[in-house]
């Protein structure tokens, strides 16, 4: 008989609050190249973008592009087994896998360094090779090696929010004293936030929730705004009572807010879109700068690790055990998480 593991697979879409994904028994993933390793799994975070996937919001934009299938892409696990090429890695050492499970290695973004936008990538959590599961396997180039000091459940939301968040803060070309607006303090936004600041960025933290806005301050965000839902009395108390930002970063998947965001910077300013939406119009005669962000590179990655473990960042989570990922995945969909959720199998 074959070996099993547990893993909540996805075989239908649908509203979280039904339930669809089930605690299931299904093969245990087994090497199948000479370069690859098998991970036990320790921790996976959960990621807003699961939850439209799973819903079936992102259907027209192909994700997810096949059911059934594993959701989960921020993971961190040991090494139980290697294949017999490995060079890089040993049994028992702790790593990470981000959303980039591989890519072709071959064409001219590989080559530059940007094999996040490889027309080949392969996604973590979009086939049965997902987080929320019990075992993993992946090719040695595209795991990180995590410090043993780190524990899995802070480490793994560094392999998505994490290095999302740093990403989209390089965009934004921070420097000191610049002025940068976070929309969405969420899993993303509280880590924005502190890579913000260490960059001596003046930052201004912006969100619905009263709780997330007391995170960003804690976090220490030098100014909060509460988002009003209504443009444009929004945009008078922040012309009123505070100021144009230099740059904003929108991790709140709303056209409204991207919106908002655009017209919340000054002329020539940058606005670094780090979800999935639509660009509304916008002046062009403003010179205002709107650019797109993906995940990162894996030497991004390893930045990630390096600046956390250096500067201590603050990761906030709450942890659950792999088969409450409904009912976490609710809690996330009503905003009751205030940073990043963790599934422990």
């Amino acid at each position: 008989m074959p070996e099993t593991m547990k893993a909540m697979l996805l075989k239908e879409l649908g509203p979280v609050e039904s339930k669809p994904l089930k605690l299931t028994e299904i093969p245990k993933h087994e090497i199948s190249t000479p370069t690859e390793v098998l991970i036990k799994i320790e921790a996976c975070g959960v990621c807003h973008s699961q939850l439209h996937g799973i819903e079936g919001d992102w259907k027209d934009i192909g994700i997810p592009p096949t059911l059934p299938t594993v959701p989960g892409h921020e993971i961190v696990g040991k090494i139980e087994e290697i294949g017999k090429d490995v060079t890089k890695f040993s049994v028992g050492e702790r790593v990470g896998l981000t959303p980039l499970l591989g890519s072709c290695m071959q064409c001219q973004y590989c080559k530059d360094g940007k094999e996040y936008l490889c027309e080949k990538m392969e996604v973590t959590g979009e086939s049965l090779k997902g987080g929320y599961s019990e075992y993993i396997t992946a090719s040695e180039d595209f795991v990180t090696k995590v410090p043993d000091t780190m524990k899995p459940e802070y480490a793994a939301p560094l392999f998505c929010a994490g290095i999302t968040a740093y990403k989209a803060v390089k965009a934004a070309e921070p420097e000191k004293n610049k002025k940068i607006a976070i929309f969405g303090i969420g899993g993303v936004g509280h880590m924005a936030i502190q890579f913000a600041k260490i960059a001596g960025c003046e930052v201004t933290g912006i969100s619905r929730k009263e709780n997330h806005l007391n995170v960003a301050k804690e976090l220490g965000a030098d100014n909060t705004i509460v988002y009003e839902t209504n443009q444009e009395e929004f945009l008078e108390n922040l012309t009123n009572n505070h100021t144009l930002f230099d740059a904003a970063i929108v991790f709140a998947p709303s056209d409204d807010v991207t919106d908002t965001a655009i017209k919340s910077i000054k002329k020539g300013g940058l606005v670094v879109i780090a979800t999935v939406g639509k660009i509304p119009s916008f002046l062009a005669f403003e010179e205002k700068t709107i650019r797109g962000t993906l995940i990162g590179s894996r030497r991004d990655m390893q930045d990630v690790i390096k600046i956390a473990q250096e500067k201590k960042l603050h990761v906030v989570t709450e942890t659950f055990p792999l088969g409450e990922a409904n009912e976490v995945l609710e809690k996330l969909k009503t905003s009751k998480i205030d940073a990043r959720a963790v599934l422990i199998p």
